[in-house]
């Protein structure tokens, strides 16, 4: 049996958070300067404030999207009973903007991982149509993108990036 090269593969985020899909959406994500690629490592301290998100095309304008952002790895990698701690829910996205331009159904929480290396999951949603009956989670521990996807009817994703985040080293007071 072949091994797969696809990153989202290799690092588990297909299988503990979304099923295999084919990404048919051009999405970037940034951190200041810094690009979210899959796999790559970003600290905490420059993802305080929400990233900028872009949906790329101009075929894909009069669709909207909804973008969910999780930690598959909440509270430790080795133990993560609080899978999935969600990070920031934004629906009707209008296509060729970021999310800014949609609704914003739970405000972004940047990432704190308390120990071991986080993965922090970006997902995108092609929407049928607009979504304006969704409900906030009442908590943000135990959610599941596969769960909400498919209890709003979102189908697959169409794009999703990834990145990898530890905690800090704290600076000593002498």
């Amino acid at each position: 049996m072949a091994r797969s090269t696809d990153p989202l593969v290799v690092g588990r985020v297909v299988g503990d958070v979304i099923d295999l899909f084919v990404p048919s959406v051009d999405m970037a994500v940034y951190y200041g300067a810094k690009q979210v690629t899959n796999g790559c490592e970003i600290k905490p301290s420059t993802t305080v404030n929400r990233p900028n998100v872009q949906i790329a095309g101009r075929y894909y304008e009069d669709s909207l999207y909804t973008l969910v952002m999780t930690d598959p790895d909440a509270p430790s990698p080795s133990e993560p009973n609080l899978r999935e701690w969600i990070h920031w829910l934004v629906t009707d996205i209008p296509g060729a903007t970021d999310p800014s331009q949609g609704r914003e159904v739970l405000p972004y929480m940047g990432p704190r991982p308390p120990i071991g290396i986080h993965r922090y999951v970006f997902v995108l949603f092609k929407q049928a149509g607009p979504m304006v009956m969704v409900v906030p989670p009442q908590q943000r521990n135990n959610f599941s993108t596969r769960a909400f996807a498919a209890h709003y009817g979102l189908g697959l994703p169409v794009a999703t990036v990834y990145f990898n985040a530890q905690k800090e080293p704290g600076t000593r007071k002498r």
